[in-house]
């Protein structure tokens, strides 16, 4: 056990380390199987000073911001992808896209198309499946929600036309998914996070991919999926500040915005959000960050690493998210483990990042894990550059009750319930982009 892991799981450590290196015996005790205690109560958050986001010379408004924006917005992307998320490859790619199937769903009210997107270097190929739905009677191209899944195309909606990913799956007892495979019984499992009916009745697209397609979500060195395309960009001790799967779905969301604007007609291109929950909205944030062809962003119960401040070190920490899931951030971001106060840059500025792009971050009441109130005032701290390029603030001043939702150019909104997505927040994206991306005249 590392030093990191020992005083996560033991906040005494540092005392009786010491002990342990003067002794020449030291007994285990029953307490070192102490699991790790998330901080719940606010209460028990330590006192923090966040970066600024603005430096103490940046002008008001007007055109003067706009252009002292565009450098330090540069700098901060840049401080996120050496410390968080790391950098994307520069080598050369092709992309190719083919229409797989096209047809009727949804009782012939929306068009159901099937893309197969394959990515090409010198090291091989990597096809990533896309299904793209889309309001049947549209007579000009619609917004669209781009998201990633996480179980597969084929869970997203109870269509048979759809194909069973083959690619490996998380197992999930709940899911009954046990064998790293995707079942045929499992069609539809997912349809209430994909309210897709909703969303063509609003005369709204909603593109999705699996995951996995793009990068297996576990550990194994940077060595499949994406990564495989570029073995010399792969991160190591001697290259901490280089992508991991985080950056790699957020890399992949903006091969499947290239998808969407080159093959799909029925998609207008300048009026893609992109979508993410939990450790896809981490993803769409970065996404949204690193490409501002993104019309908007929206990120669902993101949590550490995504939309709340890491500085609070409430819920999940960058400590217990690094020690869980080493591949998702560049290796630079494991110095933060247990001493987030170090971190130069905190999510506030991430959020900054989207501006002047709409913006909409969302928590759940009861999803203490993902820190719906460092997610509020993340989103909060970010406001100063969105009112500075002349938007109006956030509707509400504290975290709200659960329940109530604030929509504009920059939106919130904490639902009730547990770590999800669902109809409700769906609904609430739906008004925020029938307001902030309305159809050129």
């Amino acid at each position: 056990m590392n030093l990191i892991r020992l005083r996560q799981y033991f906040p005494n450590a540092g005392r009786w380390l010491g002990s342990w290196l003067v002794c020449t015996t030291f007994i285990i005790t029953e307490n070192m199987a102490e699991e790790f205690r998330a901080i719940t109560e606010e209460a028990e958050v330590p006192a923090y000073t966040l970066p600024d986001l603005l430096e103490p010379h940046a002008p008001v408004g007007g055109e003067a911001f706009q252009q002292y924006w565009a450098g330090r917005r540069q700098s901060l992307l840049e401080s996120f992808t050496t410390h968080v998320y790391g950098s994307y490859p520069s080598r050369p790619f092709q992309l190719v896209t083919e229409k797989q199937e096209a047809g009727p769903t949804l009782e012939g009210r929306a068009l159901r198309q099937q893309f197969r997107v394959m990515l090409k270097t010198e090291h091989g190929s990597l096809p990533i499946d896309l299904v793209v739905f889309s309001p049947a009677s549209a007579e000009r191209p619609v917004p669209c929600f781009l998201s990633l899944n996480f179980t597969g195309n084929h869970t997203v909606a109870a269509d048979p036309e759809i194909p069973v990913t083959q690619n490996w799956m998380r197992n999930d007892k709940a899911k009954g998914i046990d064998d790293h495979r995707a079942k045929p019984e499992h069609r539809g499992q997912a349809a209430s996070r994909w309210p897709i009916a909703m969303a063509i009745e609003a005369g709204c697209a909603v593109a999705t991919a699996y995951y996995g397609d793009i990068d297996p979500d576990f550990d194994d060195g940077f060595q499949n999926g994406v990564h495989a395309l570029f073995p010399e960009h792969r991160a190591s001790a001697e290259h901490p500040e280089r992508w991991g799967s985080i950056a790699a779905w957020a890399w992949g969301l903006s091969r499947l915005y290239d998808c969407l604007a080159t093959s799909v007609p029925q998609v207008d291109s300048r009026r893609v959000a992109v979508l993410g929950h939990s450790r896809l909205g981490k993803a769409a944030l970065w996404a949204g960050a690193t490409d501002q062809r993104f019309a908007a962003v929206i990120s669902n119960d993101s949590g550490c690493g995504g939309a709340a401040l890491s500085k609070r070190i409430f819920g999940e920490t960058v400590g217990r998210i690094n020690d869980s899931f080493p591949h998702w951030f560049c290796p630079n971001f494991r110095q933060y483990s247990l001493h987030e106060s170090r971190l130069p840059i905190d999510q506030h500025q991430l959020l900054a990042l989207m501006a002047p792009r709409p913006l909409y971050v969302a928590s759940a009441s009861e999803d203490l894990w993902a820190d719906p109130r460092g997610e509020f005032l993340a989103i909060h701290g970010a406001q100063p550059v969105y009112q500075r390029l002349g938007f109006p603030a956030l509707g509400f001043h504290d975290l709200p009750e659960p329940g109530a939702a604030t929509i504009g150019r920059v939106s919130y909104h904490l639902r009730a319930g547990k770590h999800d997505i669902d109809a409700w927040d769906w609904e609430h994206y739906l008004q925020m982009v029938a307001a902030e991306l309305p159809a050129s005249p």
